[in-house]
């Protein structure tokens, strides 16, 4: 049994810690107090050294350990520790495996064990809404349930290790173009089906012990003032109770924000902000009880990692090398195969490009990994006597060079294939600013269709953080997504090319034909400091799928060296209430010659709504290993949240009665079963009637259209008698006014239109709204 910290209780009530945190600030001073709520520098927070408090490390780390030692800076000027550098988000949301992150975490948390950090600053769960952000390759996917599945996988990993996470940045901090000072304006339902989702999910399963909290506004309120998104939602609604923390340098108004929920601003101050927070209680214009809870939380997390530091941790560079390539191995994505992969290594094969030597596996910025060793596709073949490498291209600057060009067009001539490693330098995507296009170098197209000219077997595999354009798309044999995946990326590209592994990722994205097809293209990045988010929840394959708009490659969409079939799909109830849980069961199995793994996307669509929705949302996917032959079955879950919209007329989720239908597809555009559910909503909405009600709308409800017809079953017979008396109709005006246009104008027709058409008083349709705003 492990021995129990100083501050920890062994039977219930409140813990020694709680207690001791207590203690411990009815013996600071009020500036004392103020001081830890800011760093001590860039990546420590403050100690009480005579109350015994110490300073706690934080480091950058999405996907590898960021350690800066000596003279710390945000952005990596100065050197950091040989690290691992693991596949970026773009890469590992790719993998669609939450076992695969959380041993990813596992790791990370160790190698923060072994370097005495409490808190790695990720994962980053931002929505990837446009294919220009230049953060996108630490974000994970345009789907909200995918990232906060990812993210929720990584938390639960590294926080085993009893090391924090710092899931971030929150919220709706979707592009780098004024990230400091633009306004993400979005309406209610749209932050709480797609932006604030991507975060929900993970912060109330798994408990991150920090956020971090974003540098744009929201709605015209900065992140970090915003109480109602750090207070009202993240503490009120999902429970959290870590310590929010400043993106660096996110501060703003230092009293509001810790009034709104901030606690620890980083980096440091220099005592300017903890000032102006003593000032501001000793006027009486701040609590001091806020600042009291701020400091519980920040110690709470300080003394929780250093309770459980484990000093017998060891950072093992050259085994968390081999496993950042295992994990590659499953972030690549096939796009295309048109028969020509694998490869035989028996073959003489033309590598081509720069990137096969020195490959671009990470992005630039904050999670810039000094990697301790990198493995090139070059260095995977180095027994390979059949492989002849030309460079290609320079990525310096986006020029033709005719000599590489001519080298790597003999090289491609003289093979049996030809291989080309292209993609996006780091001067085309990076943290703190934007991609402008979504194309590769100019040069990289013209290479390809240069190679294209000699060679037929012509294989492109692309680095990148987020979609690109494709305009040789149609005329290469194969295409391999292997993202930015990480200091082993060349190993693993080197065993799914000749197929000693099986490529088993998914696109956690869609790729667009082009940029202009992208539902944020009329309002990316905003008009100054505003950026307005019309396209709503019409987010990546929810827009493309609902417009059946061509795309290059889907959500979901990833090939296999190997074939999987579906059948038997089931689901333990045809009718359910939106209380219940509706368990769905399908049979995989694997009917080609390779092992393989296959990720299985579970969608859900209303098929009759009242309100604009998806034509589908992913709702829940498994990734499934199967031996040639096997079949296993995989059962999903779903509770009110799989039907649900969020309606802001009860600010709340919200089920309409109908049929929902349950679909299961290897990507967005492949579905390839179908169930159909009757779902009933247990959730009554009180309806207010007026004059401008239409009898459709009123018609829903049959109570209420029991109200209606009552009053014009009147009035029909009154017209009726009144019709015998009048001469029959002539002919032309029988044809000018048809059954179905007098059904057509009724169906839309507002209640007041009594008063014109049925011989209504005012007295009567009082009388009707009356009744109606009773029900």
């Amino acid at each position: 049994m492990r021995n129990r910290g100083p501050f920890q209780r062994a039977g219930g009530g409140t813990s020694l810690k709680e207690e001791k945190i207590k203690e411990l600030i009815a013996q600071m001073t009020l500036e004392e107090k103020a001081s830890l709520c800011s760093g001590g520098d860039f990546w420590h927070t403050k100690g009480i050294e005579r109350l015994g408090i110490a300073p706690s490390m934080v480091s950058d780390g999405p996907h590898g350990l960021r350690k800066q030692d000596q003279e710390a800076d945000h952005l990596g000027v100065n050197e950091s520790i040989k690290a691992v550098c693991f596949p970026a988000g773009c890469a590992t949301a790719a993998s669609f495996n939450r076992e695969l992150l959380e041993e990813m975490g596992e790791i990370l948390g160790n190698e923060c064990q072994a370097e005495g950090v409490s808190v790695i600053l990720g994962p980053a769960v931002n929505i990837k809404r446009s294919p220009l952000c230049g953060r996108n390759f630490e974000y994970y996917s345009e789907d909200p349930l995918l990232a906060t599945e990812m993210a929720g996988a990584l938390i639960k990993g590294v926080q085993s290790k009893n090391v924090g996470t710092s899931i971030k940045h929150f919220l709706a901090n979707n592009q780098e173009t004024r990230r400091m000072s633009s306004s993400s304006n979005i309406d209610e339902r749209t932050l709480r089906e797609i932006y604030l989702a991507a975060f929900e999910g993970a912060v109330c399963k798994q408990k991150p012990w920090t956020v971090m909290c974003s540098y744009n506004k929201i709605n015209g309120v900065y992140a970090a003032e915003n109480k109602t998104y750090l207070t009202d939602v993240l503490r009120k609604e999902w429970g959290f109770d870590g310590y929010v923390v400043s993106d660096w340098g996110a501060v703003n108004s230092r009293v509001e924000d810790l009034a709104a929920g901030l606690d620890l601003e980083m980096p440091s101050s220099n005592g300017e902000n903890d000032q102006l927070i003593v000032t501001a209680v000793k006027e009486g214009r701040l609590s001091e009880e806020i600042l009291d809870q701020a400091v519980a939380r920040i110690l709470n997390i300080v003394f929780r990692f250093a309770e459980n530091r484990d000093k017998t941790a060891v950072f093992d560079r050259d085994a968390d090398h081999e496993a950042a390539r295992k994990i590659a191995e499953e972030t690549i994505v096939l796009l295309k195969n048109d028969g020509v992969l694998p490869l035989d290594e028996s073959e003489k094969i033309a590598f081509i490009g720069k990137y096969a030597k020195k490959p671009r596996y990470q992005g630039g910025g904050s999670s810039h990994i000094n990697s301790h060793k990198v493995t090139s596709v070059m260095d995977a073949a180095a027994a390979n006597p059949n492989i002849i490498f030309a460079q290609g291209f320079d990525d310096e600057k986006d020029e033709i060079n005719e000599t590489l060009v001519k080298e790597a067009v003999e090289a491609a001539r003289e093979a049996k294939a030809a291989v080309i490693f292209a993609g996006l330098p780091d001067a085309f995507e990076s943290e703190g600013f934007d991609r402008t296009h979504m194309r590769i170098p100019d040069c990289q197209n013209a290479l390809i269709d240069e190679i294209l000219k000699v060679q037929e077997n012509v294989i492109v595999v692309l680095h990148n953080g987020s979609p690109v354009e494709m305009p040789w798309a149609d005329k290469v044999k194969g295409i391999v997504e292997a993202y930015l995946s990480g200091q082993a990326v060349g190993a693993a590209e080197y065993d799914i090319l000749f197929g000693r592994v099986n490529p088993s990722a998914k696109l956690p994205e869609t790729f667009p034909v082009k940029l202009e097809d992208n539902p944020s293209y009329l309002f990316f990045p905003g008009e100054g400091n505003s950026v307005d988010y019309r396209e709503g929840v019409f987010v990546g394959y929810r827009y493309y799928d609902k417009k059946k708009m061509e795309v290059l490659f889907p959500f979901g969409h990833g090939l296999s060296y190997t074939e999987f079939t579906y059948s038997n799909l089931r689901a333990d109830r045809q009718k359910l209430k939106d209380t219940d849980t509706l368990t769905v069961s399908v049979d995989i199995t694997n009917t080609g010659k390779r092992p393989g793994k296959e990720i299985v996307q579970l969608y859900v669509r209303d098929k009759e709504s009242s309100v604009l929705r998806p034509e589908k949302e992913l709702r829940d996917f498994a990734k499934i290993a199967l031996l040639p032959g096997e079949t296993k079955t995989v059962s999903f879950t779903l509770g009110k949240r799989a039907f649900a919209y969020y309606n802001t007329e009860i600010h709340d989720w919200y089920v309409e009665s109908g049929e929902f239908d349950i679909l299961i597809g290897k990507s967005s555009r492949d579905i390839v079963l179908c169930q159909t559910v009757m779902v009933e909503s247990t959730t009554q909405i009180k309806r207010t009637y007026d004059g401008d009600s239409i009898y459709e709308d009123i018609y829903k409800d049959p109570a209420a259209r029991a109200v209606v017809e009552r009053f014009r079953k009147k009035q029909s017979t009154q017209m009726e008698n009144q019709e015998k008396k009048e001469p029959e109709k002539s002919s032309a005006a029988k044809e000018a006014i048809t059954e179905e246009m007098e059904l057509a104008m009724m169906k839309y027709m507002p209640l007041r239109g009594m008063l014109s058409f049925d011989k209504g008083s005012h007295k009567e349709l009082e009388a009707i709204l009356k009744e109606l705003n009773s029900l």
